[in-house]
């Protein structure tokens, strides 16, 4: 962010181009209000250090709840990064974060490792769509 201006117009360019562009690690470091005026971007990814404590910390509620709203008053999309369970998963869900991510989802994975996990998935959708699921006994998952 040393360069703004020139990199501004670096990052429209490749959003010309329709890739979408994300502020990762949102509200930690260089993440200035600022630059939300200015940067083109599509996303904000909440940093996971306010999505683990989400369910004990009022205050990381609070910052949670205000970067959705300030994304969604911005028309952004939001990401929660670093989701580990079904509750923190809940509460983002009824905070109306549109995306989450994190070990509760999956596990970094090597690359020779991507097929095997995507065959698994698929099998699991599949019997997902072919049968009553599971997840419908989970209360903030029935919408």
């Amino acid at each position: 962010m040393f360069n703004v201006e020139a990199n501004i117009a670096i990052l429209r360019g490749i959003k010309s181009l329709g890739v979408s562009i994300a502020i990762d690690d949102f509200g930690t470091g260089y993440s200035s209000l600022s630059y939300l005026k200015q940067l083109p971007v599509d996303i904000l990814k909440i940093d996971r250090s306010f999505v683990s404590n989400l369910l004990n910390s009022r205050e990381d509620r609070a910052i949670v709840t205000a970067i959705i709203t300030l994304a969604q008053t911005l028309n952004l999309s939001v990401v929660a990064e670093g989701v580990e369970n079904i509750s923190q998963l809940c509460l983002l869900q009824s905070m109306e974060c549109d995306v989450a991510q994190g070990f509760l989802f999956g596990k970094p994975t090597a690359e020779s490792e991507l097929p095997a996990m995507l065959m698994e998935l698929s099998v699991l959708v599949a019997g997902l769509n072919n049968e009553e699921s599971k997840l419908e006994n989970i209360s903030c998952l029935k919408d």
